[in-house]
């Protein structure tokens, strides 16, 4: 059952400092927050999502000792941040039934889990709590549109982007 209070926020990057920026602000937010949140990443090939992710997770505590990449090959990347990040690419693995651990870290609140190439998951296993990321191509930059749903993505929300900013 999906959380009755879904919030959307919509977003132009211009470039990918944008993007990583973008990362960099969310990584403070679930700094604060103190554990972790689903963040699921849906757009096409180059629009933006390993380069949020290296923003995000170079930003977390311990994130500087990360090498960030898109795990396209083996399917899961864990960071030594704090929260932990597991960092999923679904890109190779098109409608199959998703793999135990995945199942396993999207019910974990203990870890960041970031999940690239999301529209190739059955949304019966989407989380409930989670900031759902899509990317569109413009002539200028990139459009990004966040679907928030859930106590624990609103409150990641509300920190990343203070009500005055998005009003």
């Amino acid at each position: 059952m999906r959380h009755s209070s879904v919030k959307e926020l919509r977003l132009h990057l211009e470039d990918e400092n944008a993007t990583l920026a973008l990362g960099q602000r969310l990584a403070q937010a679930i700094a604060l927050q103190g554990k972790g949140i689903n963040l699921l990443l849906e757009g096409n090939l180059g629009a933006g999502k390993t380069t949020l992710v290296r923003g995000l997770v170079t930003a977390l505590p311990g994130g500087d000792e990360a090498r960030v990449s898109s795990p396209s090959f083996n399917i899961m990347n864990l960071y030594p941040t704090t929260p932990e990040t597991a960092h999923f690419d679904l890109y190779r693995l098109e409608y199959q039934e998703p793999d135990e651990s995945l199942l396993e870290f999207l019910n974990d609140d203990e870890t960041l889990v970031v999940v690239e190439w999301v529209q190739f998951l059955d949304k019966e296993f989407w989380p409930e709590d989670s900031i759902h990321f899509v990317w569109d191509h413009c002539d200028n930059g990139r459009d990004l549109r966040l679907i928030i749903a859930g106590d624990d993505a609103l409150s990641v929300y509300e920190a990343a982007f203070p009500q005055s900013e998005t009003d």
